[in-house]
């Protein structure tokens, strides 16, 4: 998951203003776990904790394996 991905799941959750605290007593943490998630920048989460937060704001989590062009790979 890109980190362009990963705060746009981040965002939406804000959107729905979903709040630190209720996200964190959804996921069973703290607010300064979902903090440190949410500043994933400087934090690289598990999937298992991005799992719980995507639940917590009603999403579900999706991660891909996209193939690369056929140039992309030649270039590898």
């Amino acid at each position: 998951m890109t980190g362009r991905l990963l705060a746009q799941k981040l965002c939406e959750g804000f959107k729905q203003q979903v709040v630190v605290e209720a996200v964190a007593v959804s996921m069973g943490t703290t607010k300064s776990a979902v903090s440190r998630l949410e500043a994933a920048n400087r934090h690289v989460p598990s999937v298992a904790s991005l799992k719980k937060y995507a639940e917590a704001v009603g999403c579900r989590l999706k991660i891909e394996f996209v193939p690369r062009s056929p140039e992309r790979r030649a270039a590898a």
